[in-house]
């Protein structure tokens, strides 16, 4: 059995057993999270949201946090004497996929 999911924005095909890093969430390492928006469960038959599947929930267990790849931005402008760098490293997490159930 699968699921899309929705977390933070970006849609995840997910399934049980599946270890995926998402954007951080609010919670501790150990902790189990429900997602509650699932778009499409797939299976023996598979359900189709408008735009969501009634009842279907994704329970995962937050594994760790984490800080992703730096990310340089640099801005120039030529004989203006300008330039600005910057570095991002966005939060994150990763969690394990638990049940899928509807």
């Amino acid at each position: 059995m699968y699921a899309v999911i929705k977390t933070s924005g970006r849609q995840w095909t997910v399934k049980e057993g599946d270890v995926i890093t998402v954007n951080r969430l609010a919670a501790n390492a150990g902790e189990t999270v429900t997602f509650d928006e699932i778009l499409l469960v797939g299976g023996a038959k598979v359900l189709v949201g408008a735009p969501l599947v009634k009842g279907a929930k994704v329970a995962a267990t937050i594994k760790e946090h984490l800080k992703g790849e730096k990310v340089t931005i640099l801005k120039y402008k030529r004989r203006k004497n300008y330039k600005r760098t910057r570095g991002h490293r966005q939060a994150l997490t990763t969690i394990q996929i638990g049940k899928i159930s509807v």
